[in-house]
């Protein structure tokens, strides 16, 4: 039975997207089934595993709203076991579409139920925003993974998402958990840097992974090629720690379990 992350940040620019794909690539590398879900109107999930959005035809909107089944919008990918499905123009108005629909924020969650079982993961790449799709998600998931990027304002920003998260457990989805809080576009020259990373770690102690992301030029580079970074430069720093991100998740899973 899958385990269903949602990897969201309601303040853009933190590797939320770089995470997600490359979270989900270094996990089917080590041989799970996952999904990558595309719920950010953005897109670029959808293209950073090459898959341009003018070319898809259908998606995570066309099942949300009922007009296709998942099974006819998810697509392959480069790894045998990762499987995306993808977003496409239309996403930018499902929210207004669903504010009236019945059972509007467990739209996904009734997606997933037909799927939860072929896959170990399911992760959802997350709008940078407070939103109906963002709801759908922290209602389809069991747990919600972090990026804090370390930079100014951070602490902030993560403030107002757990916040939300603890709203969205009261209300809609008792369940809920935090996955864990992964530090992202990390500098380790930076002494801002490491200064979040120790508030980080003074706050929250074990929910922060051991793995943190560095800032590299070929993470930024991989979604130009449609690849992820376990992909197109398996040896790099960035691909390293991924992998190794992937590894805690996969670590605590087992532990939980136990």
């Amino acid at each position: 039975m899958a385990r269903v992350l949602a990897i969201s940040n309601q303040k853009g620019g933190v590797g939320k997207t770089t995470t997600a794909v490359n979270v989900a690539a270094a996990l089917a590398k080590a041989g799970d089934r996952v999904l990558l879900v595309d719920l950010d109107p953005q897109g670029n999930a959808t293209s950073g595993l090459g898959y341009h959005r003018g070319t898809v035809t259908a998606g995570v909107y066309d099942v949300l709203l009922g007009q296709r089944t998942i099974d006819e919008t998810i697509r392959t990918t480069a790894l045998p076991t990762l499987s995306l499905l993808p977003t496409t123009r239309d996403l930018v108005g499902a929210d207004v579409e669903l504010v009236d629909a019945d059972d509007r924020e467990r739209r996904l969650k009734k997606v997933f139920a037909g799927v939860r079982d072929r896959f170990e993961w399911i992760l959802i790449d997350c709008p940078p925003s407070l939103s109906l799709l963002t709801l759908n998600a922290l209602v389809a998931a069991d747990a919600v993974l972090i990026p804090l990027q370390a930079e100014y304002y951070a602490m902030e920003g993560l403030g107002e998402l757990l916040r939300t998260v603890a709203a969205v457990k009261k209300g809609l989805n008792p369940d809920l958990e935090r996955a864990g809080i992964a530090i992202t576009m990390f500098d380790a020259r930076n002494n801002l840097a490491r200064e979040v990373e120790a508030q980080a770690r003074a706050l929250f102690g074990s929910e922060v992974f051991r793995t943190v992301i560095p800032r590299t030029v070929r993470l930024g580079e991989a979604p130009s090629h449609g690849r992820s970074i376990v992909e197109y430069d398996p040896r790099s720093s960035g691909a390293k720690a991924y992998l190794a991100l992937a590894a805690e998740l996969r670590a605590r899973r087992a532990a939980s379990r136990s």
